[in-house]
């Protein structure tokens, strides 16, 4: 095949994707599945090329950098809380997948030993992050729930491929369970150490990288370079990229400027989004391949249909059993269980993709029954994508599992905001020097300040203006914006600057766009009560300290600012004497005034369906 050609269908996969995909979003269907179906049909159509998935493109040349861009995006911390609940999930619950779909494979398919099934069990045991987090983050699963999806797709790949290594060996003669053990443990560990490696010296060399592009090409190369170490030494590639991966997103806030995130964050974002397409698509284009090769099977198409059918209702029953064996076992001994609706979701969560597939296609050529095996898998993946995605949002929503609420995430964005404000202004007071200019000095104070007024602007939208001072203030830059490049086009077309130069004027412009045009934040139904989230609840003695109850001084106006002629942004109420004033964001900001006047401690909000409260000796959310 000629370079032209090869090219040409490169750009008729990309091309198939977004059309594919953007039809998907607009018709809301689930895009693997319609990508898998345009690949199903495509593969029967004359003329298109047969593409074959190699297994080892997919696993080299695919994989890590799937695995990478979703370990970045994975919290470290939330990884450790959660250690214990992703291991049952990516190792124990593989292996037992394995075993129970093996011996399933073993009785359902004529001759097939038991080394071969449970080969194919652990090809179907590890399901796919991406089609399951897609499916999360469409119906508003609680994060949670996404979380632990999340981290067992991280390890799942590992567990699943070293079960499949040891399998293929016991194929082909005798493998005794300490060599198992031991393979295991070589995995575990070199895919650890390597990872570690990798990853911290990744992290020193990007330190020291002030270039975004130059940050960028280093970090398409980590998990390569973290995959092919690990394997060099029998290690697992997958667990030396992840951990690679956690470290280096871990580390990204202290280690890179923000050009170079902002720059790592798009190009990951773009990269995964081709990749996990594209393999979808292609998944449908094997079809016409296999059902060519399993015709020389010698079984009957209803033999067929039944070995297939059974393999895909144990795949989904073994993870129900496991799932229900962990609720049980976690009563029986008093340990702290997940809510029952969270693990009916786990267990309907169950999505397999490129991993299984790839997986199929590594099987040795004399596997016994290796067509029927590699059409096992595809079906596998087929039915769990269109079973639990078409399901999946039906099942969250028949649960009524709360999803991630809009409001409370403004809330604790403001909560932090204003500790990064006020620890910025302290720090303005002691670098300042007495030669600094007070007019710019008090300009960093008002953009600071404006930054953390934003924030809790966003908590309520039922106040007395239609418009908050940092959405005039938005929309009024926004149009500034729209005229000072009306004026860069003018000067471009005119020849009036150099092009480097007005390269750099429009990357500021944009820039400023960018901070400026915020998404529409969801408002929070109007029956549902605002919170403070546990995460940034309050401990001090103000906060802790039950107050009686007292009778607001006003139901819905701030009374200084009605004396003076003057408007409000969102309303406060002191805990202590019921008195109602204005928030920092008003122009009086009366509410922090009676703070002063009174050494009343505590406020808490006045906004319908908020009891969120603010300690201002502490500054403390409770």
């Amino acid at each position: 095949m000629s370079g032209v050609e090869i090219a040409v269908e490169l750009v008729a996969l990309v091309v198939a994707v977004l059309l594919v995909t953007a039809a998907a979003r607009k018709l809301d269907w689930s895009a693997p599945l319609c990508l898998i179906a345009v690949g199903v049909v495509a593969s029967y159509v004359p003329g298109v090329p047969e593409y074959e998935l190699d297994p080892e493109v997919v696993l080299l040349g695919l994989l890590p950098p799937l695995l990478y861009a979703t370990a970045i995006r994975t919290s470290l911390i939330d990884f450790r809380r959660n250690r214990g609940p992703i291991l049952l999930l990516s190792v124990g619950l593989v292996i037992f997948t394995t075993a129970a779909v093996g011996v399933v494979a073993w009785l359902v398919i004529p001759g097939l030993p038991l080394a071969a099934g449970l080969a194919i069990g652990a090809v179907v045991a590890p399901p796919d992050a991406v089609a399951a987090t897609a499916v999360a983050r469409k119906v508003g699963m609680p994060r949670k729930l996404t979380r632990l999806l999340e981290g067992e797709s991280l390890f799942n790949d590992a567990a699943a491929l070293v079960a499949l290594r040891t399998a293929i060996a016991a194929i082909a003669g005798s493998v005794s369970l300490l060599q198992v053990g031991g393979d295991f443990l070589l995995a575990a560990g070199g895919g650890l150490v390597i990872g570690f490696a990798v990853g911290a010296l990744a992290a020193l060399i990007r330190t020291r990288l002030e270039d975004p592009v130059t940050d960028t090409a280093l970090s398409l190369v980590v998990p390569f370079v973290a995959y092919l170490a690990a394997e060099a030494i029998h290690g697992s590639g997958v667990i030396a990229v992840v951990v690679a991966g956690l470290i280096l997103g871990h580390k990204a806030p202290s280690m890179l400027s923000g050009r170079s995130r902002l720059a790592s964050r798009l190009n990951w974002q773009t990269i995964q989004f081709l990749l996990e397409n594209i393999v979808f698509l292609l998944i449908g284009l094997q079809v016409r391949r296999i059902m060519t090769e399993v015709g020389d099977s010698g079984l009957t198409a209803l033999e067929l249909v039944l070995i297939c059918a059974a393999t895909l209702a144990a795949t989904i029953v073994t993870r129900i059993v496991w799932m229900a064996g962990i609720g049980l076992a976690r009563r029986v001994f008093r340990r702290h269980a997940w809510p029952w609706r969270y693990s009916a979701v786990i267990a309907w969560a169950g999505m397999r993709g490129v991993v299984t597939l790839a997986a199929a296609f590594v099987l040795p050529a004399d596997t016994p029954q290796r067509a029927v095996l590699v059409l096992v898998a595809f079906v596998v993946v087929a039915g769990t994508l269109l079973l639990h995605g078409t399901t999946l949002p039906v099942l969250v929503r028949r649960l009524k599992l709360p999803p991630p609420d809009p409001a409370e995430d403004a809330l604790q964005e403001a909560a932090v905001l204003h500790d990064m404000t006020r620890a910025a202004l302290e720090e303005l007071e002691k670098i300042r020097t007495p030669e600094d200019p007070d007019d710019i000095v008090e300009r960093l104070r008002s953009r600071l300040q404006h930054r953390s007024d934003s924030a809790w602007e966003e908590l309520g939208r039922q106040s007395a203006l239609s418009e908050t001072p940092s959405d005039a203030y938005r929309r009024l830059r926004l149009r500034l914006l729209e005229v000072e490049r009306e004026k860069f086009l003018e000067a471009r077309d005119s020849g009036m600057a150099d092009d480097d130069v007005l390269r750099r004027i429009l990357e500021r412009l944009d820039i400023e766009e960018s901070m400026l045009d915020r998404e529409e934040e969801t408002v929070p139904d109007s029956d549902r009560e605002l919170r403070t989230p546990a995460a940034t609840a309050g401990s001090c003695k103000h906060l802790t300290k039950e107050w009686p109850a007292v009778e607001p001084s006003s139901p819905d106006e701030c009374a200084v600012c009605v004396e003076n002629g003057m408007t409000w942004v969102h309303l406060r109420e002191c805990v202590k004497c019921g008195n109602v004033a204005c928030c920092d964001s008003s122009p009086g900001k009366h509410a922090t005034e009676h703070f002063h006047d009174t050494l009343h401690p505590v406020m808490r909000s006045h906004e319908p369906g908020e009891t969120w409260r603010w300690c201002f000796v502490d500054k403390q959310l409770g």
